[in-house]
This record gives structure tokens, sequence and C-alpha cells, in this order.
């Protein structure tokens, strides 16, 4: 498919117009064709108008027809082959392998989704028959499951091209349970974008579904997500970016005449504490895991650890001086885009310029425009305790340790930590360290949305079972997850139906055999029984 610069609504490319901008190669700092445009009112208003329609005249199709679509459009990620690939590595400066690993996972999690709609359970179906005979009141008949709640509006992140961005996972639970999706593109993948949104128009005409289900409008400036948001058709929003850009965007939300649920996924330091035993033990073997996980996709990823608590003492020096070396050892590599490296160079300088803090190690910047340099700060568990901008976060190669002098003092960092995506506990797996202080556990529980022991929190798997959110700020809402199945129940609602005609009860209501599993009178059935 050629690249037009144009808008996709309701399954026809519209051409864009105004001040044109370009994707520009973070390696080479060159712009690439073609031009694209803001979306205008009349095009956002057209967009989110056609997703409305379809969802108030249900024409998103069954679960069936949802799962055949999300296999779809898994097919066709995969049949776009080398052209995807080249062009979004132009676009984010990200090698091959990540790419290609990327859309792996893309595809992955978009055929997980089909089957967990095949299947059915999402829809938590409660039926109690009418009891007309009760004493003292009668029980009329009630029936309820999850619908979903609307046109869902999406905005796609600049660190992943694909998997959190066009067909990525909040796009993919959106379609999967029947909101229709009006997609922001990032600014800095237009292209990448562009052929993706292509391949669900394409997946959505072969699966005989409504255009409406799917449009994807571009724009550079923060007009067009506000206009996005603000829309009275729009009815939730999924976001993963900066917490400034989550909260612009919640703000708006909750101003309008009818808030509405943002879903977003903001900043997080993904602490790490050390205990004692662990540093004396296995010190320099942590820190050379950690510098691994600092460096990995040059710190661009939202559980990238910002934040290492330690107790000086045994194995303290060496754990520093082996982290340093191993974060100041060669250049960094290529950040995503001009903006995200502007604001890890101001952000770095930042926290440097705060008195207590420390540079320990900083690397090699390298070459080309957007290239950067991973760094190593310190600074004393007191002053991190008592000063809330050393939490900051520092989106790229960087990580700040803090010293704590005693058990104590590194409870009470943690006490004063900020809601998390992620928190890591590492202890001496010989010993009964962790046990000793299981107090840390809880309150990194409290404090997060995974807790990872041993490990590092990059690295997260998509399945039934993960969390990815955690307390404000690093989410608007604690209680979902961004990533896995689970990332489904952002976008329903329950619905109740008393005393409704037979005829009008959608399938998985209806009495006679259980078509998903469903709980009847207190008692579960299993597709199949009656």
């Amino acid at each position: 498919m050629e690249l037009h610069g144009s808008h996709f609504i309701a399954g026809s490319l519209h051409p864009g117009k105004g001040e044109p901008f370009r994707a520009v190669d973070p390696v080479s700092g060159e712009e690439m064709t073609p031009d694209y445009f803001d979306a205008q009112s009349g095009e956002i208003d057209e967009a989110l108008g056609r997703a409305e329609a379809v969802h108030v005249r249900r024409l998103a199709g069954n679960r069936n027809d949802r799962a055949l679509l999300l296999e779809r459009v898994a097919d066709g990620l995969e049949e776009a082959g080398d052209r995807l690939v080249e062009r979004a590595m132009a676009e984010s400066g990200l090698p091959q392998p990540r790419i290609i690993g990327e859309r792996g996972r893309t595809c992955g999690q978009l055929r997980m989704f089909s089957s967990i709609i095949r299947e059915g359970s999402y829809l938590d179906v409660v039926i109690e028959t009418a009891l007309p005979d009760r004493q003292p009141i009668p029980r009329p008949d009630i029936r309820r499951w999850m619908q979903p709640l609307g046109p869902v509006v999406v905005f796609g992140a600049s660190n992943f091209p694909l998997a959190f961005s066009v067909a990525g996972g909040d796009t993919a639970s959106a379609l999967a349970v029947g909101c229709p999706v009006v997609l922001k593109a990032h600014p800095a993948h237009p292209g990448t974008s562009e052929i993706v949104a292509g391949v669900i128009t394409e997946a959505i005409s072969a699966c005989g579904l409504s255009a409406g289900l799917f449009s994807m409008v571009h724009g550079r400036g923060h007009g067009v997500g506000e206009a996005l948001v603000r829309h009275p058709a729009t009815a939730a929003v999924g976001f993963t970016g900066s917490q400034a850009g989550g909260m612009a965007l919640w703000r708006i939300a909750t101003e309008r005449d009818a808030p509405i649920p943002v879903f977003a996924e903001m900043g997080s330091v993904n602490p790490i504490f050390i205990l004692p035993a662990a540093l004396a033990t296995r010190g320099e073997a942590i820190a050379t895991d950690l510098a691994a996980s600092i460096r990995l996709a040059v710190g661009q990823f939202c559980t990238s650890p910002g934040v290492i608590v330690t107790v000086r003492g045994e194995g303290g020096t060496d754990f520093c001086d082996t982290l340093g070396k191993a974060l100041s050892s060669e250049p960094a590599g290529t950040m995503l885009h001009s903006g995200i490296s502007a604001n890890y160079r101001g952000g770095r300088q930042r926290l440097a310029a705060i008195p207590a803090v420390e540079v320990v190690a900083e690397g090699p910047i390298g070459d080309g425009p957007c290239a950067a340099a991973s760094a190593l700060m310190r600074v004393d568990g007191n002053r991190f305790i008592d000063d809330p901008r050393l939490q900051a976060e520092v989106f790229g190669p960087s990580t700040l340790l803090v010293e704590c002098s005693d058990v104590p003092e590194m409870l009470e960092a943690a006490r004063a930590i900020e809601g998390q995506l992620t928190a890591t506990v590492h202890s001496d797996s010989d010993s009964d360290e962790l046990i000793e202080h299981k107090s840390l556990v809880h309150l990194l529980e409290e404090r997060a949305g995974r807790v990872v022991f041993g490990g590092v929190p990059t690295g997260v798997e998509v399945g039934e079972a993960i969390q990815h959110g955690g307390p404000w700020p690093a989410t608007t809402d604690s209680r979902f997850t961004s990533v896995g199945t689970a990332a489904i129940a952002r976008f329903l609602r329950p619905i109740c139906y008393q005393d409704c005609p037979p005829g009008l009860l959608p399938d998985e209501l209806r009495d006679g055999p259980a078509v998903v599993s469903r709980r009847v009178d207190g008692q579960w059935e299993e597709p199949g029984s009656s």
C-alpha cells in the first residue's frame, strides 16, 4: 500500500489540510515523505459520528465476528512484511529484531483477545430467575451482563510503534468487546500508523463489519487530542505516555458536561529495593542485571528502573562501581524522537542540579541528533525521603541510587514512594531475610501494581494474570490493567434487564443451554449445560 499522508475515516482515505508535518528519522535527523496534517474539526466529527452510529445501532458484530476481525488484523500485520518493519525502524530508530519482536507481541495479543471473547466469560453473566411466589415480596426476573461503553479514543504511544499504537492493546481490547475506536496516531511514526490503519480497515471490510468501527486521524499539536476527548460521542479514552499528557487529558475528560473515564498509563520510576544480605552476597551480579535493564531500549520502557534503594554496608561500594561501569561503558543508543531526547537531557540536568545529588558515572553520548548517554546518580536516603523532586521520572537510560543508613530508613523510603507500575525486591534466597522484612513487601503492595521478586521489571508478560497499572500517579485508575486480557474490563459496563421479553435478550442471557459460562440462581453453568 502506498503511503498517502491521509486520515482513515470509517474506511475512507481523507487527504489532510493545513500545515504539514513529516516523520523524522531519529538516527539521521532527515525528514521522510509523505506530508501529514492535523485533523480538522469536521474530520473529527465525522470519525466520532460514524463510531457513535455503530455503537447506538449495535453494528459492531457478535463475539465471533469480532474474534475473526482481530485474527484478520494479526494476519494482515504479518503479511505487511518488510515494508511495515522497515518503516517502523526508520521512524523509531529501533533495530529490526525489536520491531519484529514487537509485531509478534502485537499479533499474539490480538489472537489472545480473540480467544477470550469467543470463550465469553468476560461478560460476567448472572441470571436470577423470577420467584413470583416468594414471600413477603416476589422476585422479578433479573439478568445482568457486561456491554461496551461506546466509542473509545485511543492515543498511539511513541515508545511502542506497534504494540501500544494503532493495533496495540488499547485498540485490540476495545474492538474485542465491541467498542468502536477512533485513534490518534503518534506524530513520531505516522507512516507506520498509516500502514497498520490500512490493515485494520481492510480487515473490517473483509469481515463485513461496519466501516465506522475504526478511524485514525493524525495530529502533531495538542488541539487534535483535546478535541477528541471533548467530543460528546467519546465514551472513554486509552492513553500511554507522560504524566503531563495523561493528566491534561484526564482534566479535560472530568470537566466535560458528561465526564468520561480516561485510562492513562503515565510515569513510573519502578523502584528496586535490595536488602542487605542480597547486596552483600550478590551485589555485583544484581548490578549487572540492572544495568542491562536500565539500558534496554535506551531506557524507553515504562518499567525501566529509575530508582534503586540499598543500605550502605558490605557490598555497597562494589555494587555502585559495577553499576556505574556498566552504564558508562558505551553509548546508550538512539532515542525515539527529538522530543523524548530533549526531555531526557532536561530531566537529567534537573536531577543533577539538586544539591544532594551526586553524578557517579556518565557514558558517552554517541552520534546523531537523538543519541543518549547513560548515567548513574546517587543520593542519601534521608534526602530522598524529604524531597519529592527526587522521584521525578527521567525517561531514558539513567537511574538514581538511594543509599540508606539502615533497613528502617529503607522502609521509610518505601513509604515515601508514590504510586508505581512496578516495584522490585532482592533478598538473600538462602536466608529468611525477606520473611524478616515482609513489611517492605506490604508497603510495596500498596504502591505498585506488580511486585517483582529477584528480577528486573522490564519485560511485561502479555497474559491473563498480568497487572500493568498501579496507584496514582502511575495510572489514573489502579483497578485496571492496560496489558493482558483483563484490559477489556476498562471498556465495559454492567447492564441489568428486569422482566425483559425473551425475544429481546441477547443469546448469552436467554434460557436454555448456556452459550457462555454463567451463574444462574446461584449455580454455575458451563457452555452446553442448561
